[in-house]
């Protein structure tokens, strides 16, 4: 009897070992920026006045790294409206772009993060990217991308990371959404009441 209770203590025991490794693999940061934490934590990282919009994503907003030792260029991505200065991705260049340095670089990657989920590059591997998908502790969505890429422009050249928490970027595209629609029921009501109170031109309304 006793020697169930201690096999069954040690299995016990070996899963949470187990599942404390599993989620300690689970990327949030990189490069000395970490997801969900708040831009103004690195003003001595960034350069301010880059920050730009990102078109078709107006509750985001991008800002340029500070070049670094291992890192030559990057953008941090955060978010305007549910938690205005979040941080929901973050895209770093590496300084080293040969393919050497990627080959080696996606090995450590496989042994800390295990195979990757899906490919991402190109049918020509012009564009080299694998991609893992994650889910931690708090339910948070992260996607891991190792990118190389010497030929195609559309693409950053060079060995790029890209790590995102999509669950952030989700709920900032809501409540970018919501505030939209309230303001669109505030113009709309402005245009009903200022059409009420002047008398109507049908012409002007009507096209013709």
């Amino acid at each position: 009897m006793k020697k169930k209770t201690y096999m069954f203590l040690w299995m016990n025991v070996t899963l949470l070992f187990t599942a404390g490794i599993c989620l300690a693999q689970i990327p949030h940061g990189v490069g000395g920026f970490i997801l969900g934490k708040n831009i103004s934590e690195y003003k001595k990282s960034i350069k301010a006045e880059t920050a730009l919009p990102i078109r078709y994503m107006e509750y985001l907003r991008e800002v340029e790294i500070i070049k670094t030792e291992d890192f030559k260029s990057g953008l941090i991505c955060y978010g305007t409206c549910l938690n205005p200065g979040q941080i929901v991705r973050i895209k770093l260049k590496y300084a080293d772009s040969t393919k050497k340095f990627y080959d080696t670089l996606f090995e450590r990657f496989k042994k800390r993060f295990g195979k990757p989920s899906e490919w991402r590059g190109d049918s020509f591997h012009i564009v080299i990217a694998w991609k893992w998908n994650f889910t931690d502790a708090e339910n948070n969505h992260i996607s891991l991308i190792l990118q190389h890429n010497t030929k195609d422009e559309e693409e950053k050249i060079g060995n790029v990371v890209k790590l995102t928490m999509w669950n952030l970027i989700e709920a900032e595209s809501l409540c970018f959404e919501k505030k939209e629609n309230r303001q669109a029921e505030r113009d709309l009501k402005g245009i009903d009441e200022d059409i009420g109170s002047v008398p109507l031109h049908w012409d002007r309304l009507i096209p013709r």
